[in-house]
C-alpha cells in the first residue's frame, strides 16, 4: 500500500495492541508511537513487552502501559479486570490491534490434534471475542474509534493442511463482520490480511522457506497506520490485504 501519513497521524490517539512483543505486534506498537500514539501493549511476556516500551521511549516516544494476559488461559473476569485497570489509567481507546494469534499444526484434518485444535480456537477466537467484549465500552467512548483484527488468506479461501488456523480465522472475518454491523457509525470494525511476513509463526508454519523472499513487518505498516488514523474513517466491514496481488504460499 502506498500511504504517507502525516507525522501527527495518531496524535492524542490511545491505541492498544495485543501480541505486542514479538512480530508485527511490536512493529505495530513502534509505528503507532512514532506517529504520536499513546500505545497500550498486551502481551504474555514481560520481559519482552518491558524491552518493546524502553524502544518506544527511546525512540521518543510516550512512555507506553504495559498489561500481562495469556489469551490460551485468560477467561472472561480476568479480560473485564484487564479493561478495568485500562481504564484507570485511559479515559477510551481510539483503536485496538488484535496481533496474538497462534497458528497449531499445520497438517492434514485427519492428523489434528483436539487439545491443540482448542487450544488454536481459544487464541484466536474464545479469547479474542472476550478481550473484545470487556474493551468495547472504552472503543466506543472515542469519537471515531477503530477496531482491527487479523486474518489471513485461508481465512478466506480455505487450503489443505492448514485446519485450526484456517477454522479460527474464518470465525475471526465473521466476528469482524457482524460487530461492523452491530457499531455501523459508531466504531469501524476491519481485518487485516498481513500476508507471507517475515515473523517467527511464518518460520514455524514454512521452515524451508527463505525469509529474504518476504516483506517484513516494517514493510507492511501503511496499512496498519492507515486503518488506525482519520483518512479511514469511512471504512468498516472490510478485509484489506496489507500485500494486495500476492499469491498465497511459499516465497518463490
Amino acid at each position: 500500500m502506498h500511504y504517507q501519513p502525516q507525522r501527527d497521524l495518531l496524535q492524542n490517539r490511545i491505541i492498544l495492541v495485543t501480541g505486542a512483543s514479538d512480530g508485527i505486534g511490536r512493529e505495530a506498537a513502534l509505528t503507532y508511537a512514532r506517529y504520536g500514539a499513546s500505545v497500550i501493549l498486551l502481551g504474555r511476556n514481560e520481559d519482552k513487552l518491558r524491552i518493546v516500551a524502553q524502544e518506544i521511549q527511546q525512540q521518543g516516544g510516550i512512555a507506553p502501559q504495559w498489561f500481562l494476559l495469556d489469551l490460551l488461559t485468560c477467561t472472561s473476569a480476568e479480560c473485564q479486570q484487564l479493561a478495568q485497570k485500562v481504564a484507570i489509567h485511559y479515559p477510551r481507546l481510539d483503536g485496538m490491534l488484535h496481533n496474538a494469534g497462534l497458528l497449531g499444526d499445520v497438517v492434514p484434518m485427519d492428523q489434528q490434534k483436539l487439545d491443540v485444535w482448542q487450544d488454536v480456537m481459544q487464541v484466536n477466537v474464545n479469547g479474542t471475542f472476550m478481550l473484545t467484549q470487556a474493551l468495547l465500552p472504552l472503543l466506543l467512548k472515542a469519537d471515531a474509534g477503530s477496531l482491527v483484527f487479523t486474518s489471513s488468506s485461508v481465512g478466506q479461501q480455505g487450503r489443505a493442511n492448514w485446519g485450526a488456523y484456517a477454522v479460527s480465522k474464518f470465525a475471526t472475518e465473521g466476528m469482524m463482520q457482524v460487530l461492523a454491523e452491530e457499531y455501523q457509525g459508531r466504531l469501524r470494525v476491519n481485518c487485516i490480511n498481513p500476508g507471507g511476513t517475515r515473523t517467527g509463526m511464518r518460520a514455524s508454519a514454512f521452515p524451508t522457506e527463505d525469509p529474504l523472499k518476504l516483506k517484513t513487518p516494517a514493510d507492511i505498516m501503511p496499512l496498519y497506520l492507515w486503518l488506525m488514523g482519520d483518512d479511514s474513517r469511512r471504512k468498516t466491514g472490510t478485509t484489506f490485504d496489507a500485500q494486495p496481488g500476492r499469491k498465497p504460499g511459499i516465497a518463490q
